[in-house]
């Protein structure tokens, strides 16, 4: 599944929890209604900008939104001697 794809689901789920429209959502976080949309069905990719204040309107850490994608895991890291 593509990053976007992954991304575009974990918002609609946190909103749809928040029992958030997307218009309400769009508005708090200061971008379109249609570009919510997009985002949420994958078709448009935020910027690392637009996360930050998606999450932000959403009372959540951005880890949450982009979480589970796989490009995006980290390793620990190894302990310097």
């Amino acid at each position: 599944m593509e990053a976007s794809t992954i991304l575009g689901q974990n918002i609609r789920r946190v909103r749809k929890g928040q029992a958030l429209s997307q218009e309400h959502l769009a508005f708090k976080a200061g971008v379109s209604r249609s570009f919510m949309s997009d985002v949420e069905t994958g078709r448009r990719n935020p910027t690392i900008e637009v996360i930050s204040r998606l999450s932000a309107a959403l009372g959540v850490q951005a880890s949450e939104l982009v979480a589970g994608i796989p490009e995006l895991a980290t390793t620990p890291r190894r302990k310097k001697n």
